[in-house]
């Protein structure tokens, strides 16, 4: 195998990429729509960056570890370039400062926790969840 392979993982014996179901945040509505949501199972935001190549590589971490079934929470995502003010409606809504890659994870309403970089691949998310769905 090359070192091109080996880094980027493109070898045929490699494990195939397991599909992720994002659901796009691009409207304030949506936003408010989400927040309700939250009151009957949290909901994460993922703010992406797409012109950065840490966010780039923390999403792709995300997809690849993310272990919790959807019934136990809704995954949003965020291009914060292309809906930048929707980025600031978040940072002022929920009072978390702007970061990029960030996740925040909301219940009933309010941020139940938020990282950014590479933290966010650090939290215990099934374990955030089941305690916010118990």
């Amino acid at each position: 195998m090359s070192l091109f392979n080996k880094i980027f993982k493109t070898s045929p014996n490699s494990e195939p990429e397991k599909e992720f179901h994002w659901q796009e945040l691009k409207t304030e509505e949506q936003l408010e729509s989400i927040t309700e949501q939250s009151h009957v199972k949290p909901q994460l935001i993922f703010k992406h960056s797409t012109r950065c190549g840490i966010s780039r590589m923390v999403k792709a971490q995300f997809e690849r570890n993310y272990e919790v079934a959807p019934q136990d929470a809704g995954v949003h995502y965020l291009d914060l370039i292309a809906f930048r003010d929707v980025s600031n409606s978040i940072a002022n809504k929920f009072d978390v400062i702007h970061e990029s890659p960030q996740l925040i994870i909301l219940k009933n309403g309010k941020v139940q926790k938020h990282e950014s970089h590479g933290a966010i691949n650090d939290l215990p998310l099934k374990q955030i969840i089941e305690k916010q769905v118990s």
